[in-house]
């Protein structure tokens, strides 16, 4: 088999509001386990309470998502502000 190769480069990361919509995500999955939350017993008839941890899990998860990206938007304004690159910095 022939190795496969990339016929063109990679295009740019796309930097956005990153907080504001990993905040966002958590928020939506949190209140998605409130709203499955009063509806318990009827996943666990029918075997679905993993939906609701999964909920659960999401927003779990999404915090932790949130300490890293405004820990990463900080680093990236420190770096700028200092006047080094970002990218330099990240790859040390």
């Amino acid at each position: 088999m022939a190795k496969w190769t990339p016929k063109h480069e990679a295009p740019e990361p796309l930097e956005g509001p990153v907080v504001a919509t990993i905040t966002g995500g958590t928020i939506l999955w949190f209140v998605l386990f409130l709203v499955q939350l009063p509806f318990y017993g009827w996943f666990d008839d029918h075997g679905h309470t993993w939906w609701v941890w999964t909920c659960l899990a999401g927003a779990g998860l999404g915090l932790i998502g949130i300490w890293y990206v405004r820990k990463r938007d900080a680093a990236i304004k420190r770096a700028a502000a200092a006047g080094t690159d970002p990218a330099a910095t990240a790859a040390e």
